[in-house]
């Protein structure tokens, strides 16, 4: 019994951790996509804007890609935390 206890804080524990990592992540693109411009017209003296802007969007979509994988792995975690509580209970009732 005191080792799924001991189990189930750990992958609490992991849980919020890659949660936190999660909001964290999430905050940094907003504040990426806050600079990003939907449309821009620009002429040929101004491209540096137009660079500026190119690698803003590439650096969302670099930092899209672990968000979507740490969405996944906290969603899994949960499930079998929940699992693991769920059991637990079934167990001693």
């Amino acid at each position: 019994m005191e080792e799924i206890h001991g189990t189930l804080f750990t992958l609490m524990v992991v849980w919020g951790v890659i949660t936190a990592v999660l909001v964290c992540l999430i905050i940094y693109r907003g504040t990426l996509e806050s600079r990003e411009g939907d449309q821009i017209f620009l002429d040929a003296a101004e491209e540096s804007l137009a660079a500026e802007q190119r690698a803003i969007v590439a650096r969302i979509e670099q930092v899209s890609k672990p968000i979507k994988l740490l969405i996944a792995l906290s969603g899994v975690l949960l499930l079998v935390i929940a699992g693991m509580w769920l059991y637990e209970g079934f167990r001693n009732f």
